[in-house]
């Protein structure tokens, strides 16, 4: 569907692949438009039960890709509406993770039912350190699943989270080899295809909860990180990161 983006259909799964492994699966807008056009297809498609999302190479997703996101509004625009399509998407999204899992590599996992990761994943969510906010309703999801210190230490300090502490705070529901990830999760995305689909469906549904409080989270975030990506804060940040030097912010 577009260079960068795999998509598989096998047996009432779809998988979507990111395939850019040459730049550790950082995302650009027409990736972004290619998931968020998956996601619709799986979602309008009778035949479709699951979703699996992983990514080709040594990397899950290295988030953004910076130059292209930072080159005009449809970076930006394109990654919210994949955040919005995930979040809203009614049937079970199952997540293989290896390597790293940065910004929206790791955000877009709160809104997946199940999990896998091999031992060199790695979940990082930079947001502060670049002179931004979270997004995908990380906000709130991240205190809600990993409790607010862990959550603190990973949004605040842009501490990165690894495989097995990303188990024991409830991020990831098991840890598999890296030869056997993708068989793995593809086993689980069958067991979920053989199970009932409307008691499926609707006991995800019930977990959820109330979608309405995700979607406010996700515009009053994007609203922020419009705003934040303005600020001298971020200006700084972003020029660091370009010209490979630690950043240096004022206070006052």
């Amino acid at each position: 569907m577009s260079e960068g983006i795999l998509v598989i259909d096998d047996g009432g799964v779809l998988e979507i692949l990111i395939d850019r492994p040459e730049k550790k699966n950082a995302l650009t807008a027409p990736m972004y438009r290619a998931m968020t056009a998956a996601l619709a297809s799986a979602s309008a498609r009778t035949d479709i039960g699951v979703v699996l999302v992983g990514g080709q190479g040594d990397a899950f997703c290295a988030g953004n890709d910076l130059a292209d996101f930072m080159s005009g509004p449809d970076g930006a625009e394109a990654a919210l509406d994949f955040i919005r399509a995930i979040a809203v998407f009614e049937k079970p999204l199952v997540a293989a993770v290896q390597g790293l899992a940065v910004g929206v590599g790791t955000t877009m996992l709160f809104h997946c039912d199940l999990v896998y990761a091999a031992p060199d994943a790695a979940f990082v969510m930079p947001f502060v350190n670049l002179g931004i906010v979270p997004e995908a309703a990380s906000s709130l999801l991240a205190p809600a699943t990993l409790g607010h210190a862990k959550a603190a230490a990973m949004l605040l300090l842009g501490e990165p989270l690894d495989a097995q502490g990303a188990e024991r705070a409830g991020l990831v529901t098991a840890v598999v080899p890296v030869d056997a990830l993708l068989g793995h999760a593809r086993a689980k995305a069958a067991a979920l295809m053989a199970k009932p689909p409307e008691a499926l469906l609707a006991t995800r549904r019930l977990m959820k909860g109330d979608p309405a409080l995700v979607s406010a989270r996700i515009e009053e975030e994007a609203r922020i990180f419009r705003e934040a990506l303005q600020s001298p804060e971020a200006r700084e940040a972003f020029t660091a990161f370009f010209e490979k030097r630690p950043p240096v912010f004022r206070r006052g």
